[in-house]
């Protein structure tokens, strides 16, 4: 019998990759990434006022480059190929017409931001996520909100569109719905024409769209009536069951079959979410915090249903039943600012000294755009390598890692980033260690809250570009939860989750734990905590969170 393959999509926030995988052991055979051009570019965002738009072109040019590559690549038969399932950022909604079809394709709104997909980190809908947090607690009927941590978010599905509704009326009478991104490109893969048929994702509506079994689906339309009628009629064109991500969503169309060089045999699995694919990837347990870190993180757990129980977790993203590992309760939490932080703080350095790079004269266009780009691939390297050196006795800078707001716990989108006991001694380096300290702290956060609410976690697991390049944060992670941390060892962990999810949708495997045995890639370092670092950051931690306590209350 020949061999078996699937390929797992991982959109990410600049980047989509595909992979291809033998569904018997996990071996990655080809792996190809697509910078998106359009958000390179910096189109359809402002940065200033929150606003982080995608073109789907972005998306959907991607989707075929990387899997013609990786095909190429293998040079495998195309009839090998048995299962595709899509991972994506979220909660990343968009508009559709009724065919499902993006509202940015139109003529019309092809240069129109409203139109295009409405990235998580998007943090327009501020007001509106208060405006539901507000009345969900005093309308009188069910808080919706329950299973999601008990606050809702401007990063999330139903705020968002608020938000687009409000502010642009074209759009408001054009969109037949709305898709998160990964049912959306679910939806293209197998040739959905009509929004009401598809097959929706269970992470994506039950982490951010306030779906639920226990009140039928959706939110009522008496609730969704209270924000805009609108809400209300399209709660109609949207869904009422979900699905978990080891489902057939159908088979891949005779469209992008004849693109993509495969068959129509091709099973195309339900949609998921890169973080819940990547703690597949990363092999979750029950009692193991998988960390998969990004631009942001998200801290994934599974529990069991009996272990459970009808406890509910405050603060964190939802806990949703099969959301991660079917038959089990996922349980979501994360930063908004992680690998964010870091850049931010690279890109103040860099803007101005390329800018001054750029103004001299004896330097050549080739010259200058050589001595850029080294800067810009290079800082955080040498930053990291220089903060290595520094004692961590003499940590005394405080950061907040607000800087794109809270995530959990308690999701607050309006705090702002802050730093404290800057002086004259206050090099790069020290205050890029500073946030480097924050970003762990943040985390640690999130553990206590855990723990708190009575979740036990006895392993943590890292992934992601973070985990795999930075020694100093991983370290410093580890010092700071003062728990060992075990890196996966594949580099494509969401990839790879969404490979299985395939694999399992395809038939190859009986259960996503199943394919998690055959496929899964193991780990390749352990961090632990240096134990004369512990009782320091133990310190630095509680100033951290009485740092934080003032700025949240305007009390400095």
């Amino acid at each position: 019998m020949k061999d078996q393959f699937v390929i797992g999509l991982d959109y990410g926030t600049d980047s989509v990759r595909a992979v291809l995988v033998n569904a018997s052991n996990g071996e990655c055979l080809a792996s190809q990434l697509y910078w998106y051009p359009r958000w390179k570019q910096g189109k359809f965002c402002n940065a200033v006022a929150n606003q982080f738009r995608q073109h789907p072109l972005d998306h959907l040019e991607g989707l075929e480059f990387t899997i013609k590559r990786v095909l190429g690549q293998s040079k495998i038969q195309a009839e090998q190929v048995k299962g595709i399932c899509v991972d994506t950022t979220g909660s990343s909604p968009l508009p559709v017409d009724k065919r499902g079809q993006s509202l940015a394709l139109n003529p019309n709104f092809f240069e129109n931001p409203n139109a295009m997909m409405v990235l998580w980190k998007d943090h327009t809908a501020i007001s509106e996520a208060n405006e539901i947090n507000r009345i969900v607690k005093s309308w009188g009927g069910e808080d919706y909100t329950k299973y999601e941590g008990g606050i809702y978010s401007s990063e999330w599905f139903w705020a968002k569109i608020l938000h687009i509704v409000r502010t642009d009326e074209s759009v408001k009478n054009e969109a037949f719905s709305w898709m998160e991104h990964c049912d959306y490109l679910t939806g293209q893969l197998i040739g959905c024409s009509d929004p009401l048929k598809l097959k929706r994702s269970r992470c994506a509506a039950g982490h951010k769209a306030l779906w639920h079994p226990s009140w039928g689906g959706l939110p009522s339309k008496e609730f969704l009536s209270q924000f805009d009628p609108y809400l209300a009629t399209l709660s109609e064109r949207l869904y009422t069951e979900t699905y978990t991500s080891d489902e057939v969503a159908g088979n891949l169309s005779a469209e992008w079959a004849e693109k993509l060089g495969l068959s129509t045999d091709v099973v195309v699995a339900v949609g998921t979410f890169d973080a819940h694919a990547g703690a597949v990837g990363g092999q979750i347990s029950e009692n193991t915090l998988v960390k998969v870190m990004g631009t942001s993180t998200c801290d994934i757990m599974v529990s069991s249903k009996e272990q459970l129980g009808e406890k509910l977790i405050s603060g964190i993203c939802g806990q949703v039943d099969g959301s991660v590992i079917p038959g089990t309760i996922g349980l979501e939490a994360g930063q908004s600012g992680f690998g964010d932080v870091l850049a931010w703080f690279k890109n103040l350095i860099v803007k101005p000294t390329a800018d001054l790079i750029q103004k001299r004269s004896y330097l050549n266009a080739d010259q200058k755009a050589d001595l850029i780009r080294e800067l810009e691939e290079e800082l955080i390297v040498y930053l990291s390598n220089e903060a290595l050196k520094i004692p961590v006795e003499e940590s005394s800078i405080i950061a907040l890692d607000w800087i794109n707001g809270r995530r959990t716990p308690d999701a607050n989108q309006t705090l702002k980033g802050a730093i404290k006991n800057l002086n004259m001694g206050s090099d790069a380096v020290r205050v890029f260690k500073s946030l480097v300290e924050s970003i762990c702290f943040g985390s640690k956060c999130i553990v206590d809250r855990f723990s708190e609410e009575g979740v036990k976690i006895e392993n943590v697991i890292g992934l992601g570009g973070v985990a795999k390049k930075s020694e100093l944060v991983m370290q410093t992670m580890a010092d700071v939860l003062n728990m060992p941390i075990k890196v996966a060892t594949s580099e494509q962990a969401p990839a790879l989750g969404a490979a299985m999810y395939a694999a399992v949708a395809a038939g190859i495997h009986l259960d996503t734990q199943t394919a998690i045995l055959a496929m899964g890639n193991g780990f390749d370092k352990v961090y632990q905590p240096i134990s004369k670092h512990v009782p320091i950051y133990e310190k630095l931690y509680k100033e951290y969170l009485k740092f934080g306590e003032k700025i949240e209350h305007g009390n400095v």
